[in-house]
């Protein structure tokens, strides 16, 4: 057990990823979904109010008359797909998480709300459709690799029609200069976050190169010691666009946040809608 720790001790590799997918794992997935379904917890996903105003502002902004079919890539339990769905949009949700997938099938059911649902991920997207409009929501497109950016903005692009529209945001570089180095640890008696039974956390927080951060998770409990990283890469305007046009995007507009405020340089994140 002392030479796993000292393993997971070492300075990962930059976007080194994750052994195990958390995200799907039987336990933590339940918390996740708890946090994404809590209103008022600003953690997994916006709190309800802001959700609300950032739908109002998209069906405004690329309206359902002219954009009907809508992507939503990470839709999770299917919170902005509902929304998104009442405002006239014929929505098709993806996610990695068969939890969060099988709750928004049933809720979106229960409402008599036509929307579809898919266990996938947005990586490797097998849809057989084209949509007019696709969005990405709450800066997960920062979470990724470079070349899984890269990857998932030629899944979006072959996946719009001609003239289609694609909304994200990610995290801008006010938030990275105000990201802090530092290592902490705590311990956790049970129903924890990471594992139902009590466990040691040692959270440890570090910048890279390329305005990259990573937090990561070393999880110490009776049975076993296991790392879990978040990364970040943290965008100014020109570094966002000069990516996403790379891969053969045009720029439609930029905006504060996914709810359509001004951009400026002290907004904590960056929203694109970029056209194919």
């Amino acid at each position: 057990m002392l030479y796993e720790i000292k393993e997971l001790l070492k300075r990962p590799e930059l976007y080194q990823e994750t052994s195990i997918p958390f995200w799907d794992d039987e336990y933590i997935s339940k918390q996740m979904f708890k946090a994404h379904l809590d209103p008022e917890f600003d953690g997994a996903s916006r709190k309800m109010a802001f959700i609300e105003k950032s739908v109002k502002w998209i069906a405004g902004t690329v309206p359902p008359k002219d954009y009907p079919l809508l992507l939503d890539l990470g839709c999770g339990p299917g919170i902005y797909g509902e929304l998104f769905a009442r405002a006239g949009y014929q929505v098709t949700g993806v996610d990695f998480s068969s939890r969060s997938i099988d709750y928004a099938k049933k809720s979106a059911a229960e409402k008599k709300l036509n929307i579809d649902y898919f266990y996938q991920n947005y990586l490797s997207l097998e849809l057989n459709r084209k949509f007019d409009f696709a969005v990405m929501i709450y800066c997960d497109y920062g979470a990724l690799s470079t070349e899984k950016r890269k990857i998932v903005l030629k899944q979006v692009y072959d996946h719009l029609k001609p003239g289609g529209k694609f909304l994200f945001d990610a995290f801008s570089l006010n938030e990275f200069n105000a990201f802090q180095e530092k290592q902490i640890w705590e311990v956790q008696e049970q129903n924890g976050f990471w594992r139902e039974e009590g466990y040691v956390e040692l959270k440890r927080c570090c910048k890279y190169p390329q305005h990259v951060t990573l937090e990561q998770y070393i999880i110490i409990s009776k049975a076993e010691a296991s790392s879990y990283y978040l990364w970040n890469t943290f965008y100014n305007k020109e570094t966002l666009l000069k990516e996403v046009e790379e891969c053969g995007f045009k720029t439609y507009g930029i905006y504060g946040d996914v709810s359509g405020t001004t951009w400026n340089m002290e907004s904590p994140t960056i929203a694109v809608i970029l056209e194919k």
